[in-house]
């Protein structure tokens, strides 16, 4: 474990150290704020539901972001417990308000993934734009030093693991139950 988190440490310096301007300073906060409490996903999830083609993705977009909530935010974060990084290093002067509860794994991360993984599942190129604005975020909260990167890694796999299941549980058994003829 101590490995990993030399490993974390070393990132987050890097970036600190390399790629804080003033521009990114403006606009990464503005990204992290799309991803808080899943602001962007729901909003999205709430388009797909009110359109016709995408009424079903929106639908399982929104059990995603629940699973993937109630396993990262209920779940894992009490159970693992661990400390912020800019809790660790306090040199380090936030550019956004100080999230209070736990590091691990990164909501943010978790949400993002899960639903981009529905988007692609809905339209490939949408989801194209929903990988990149995911991976955006992840990388937001590297830049703002309130996540590990092992924190944005195993969020963003989970996330994709969140996606996933629901969207094979929802379609597997909508397709069970035409069968059975129910509705």
């Amino acid at each position: 474990m101590q490995f990993i988190q030399s490993i974390d440490v070393d990132i987050l310096n890097f970036i600190q150290i390399n790629l804080h301007n003033r521009i990114m300073d403006k606009i990464i906060p503005f990204i992290t704020e799309l991803g808080n409490g899943g602001f962007i996903w729901i909003i999205i999830s709430l388009i797909f539901i009110f359109t016709k083609k995408y009424r079903k993705h929106g639908l399982i977009m929104m059990l995603a972001l629940i699973l993937s909530g109630v396993i990262g935010s209920v779940i894992l974060k009490p159970l693992v417990g661990r400390v912020r990084p800019f809790n660790v290093n306090k040199v380090i002067e936030l550019l956004i308000t100080a999230p209070l509860d736990f590091s691990f794994p990164s909501g943010h991360a978790m949400s993002s993934f899960a639903a981009a993984t529905i988007i692609s599942k809905a339209d490939k190129k949408l989801g194209i734009c929903a990988f990149i604005l995911a991976i955006a975020i992840a990388f937001s909260r590297l830049y703002l030093y309130v996540h590990y990167p092992s924190d944005v890694l195993v969020g963003g796999i989970l996330g994709i693991v969140c996606g996933v299941i629901t969207y094979n549980l929802v379609t597997n058994n909508v397709v069970y139950l035409k069968k059975l003829k129910i509705k």
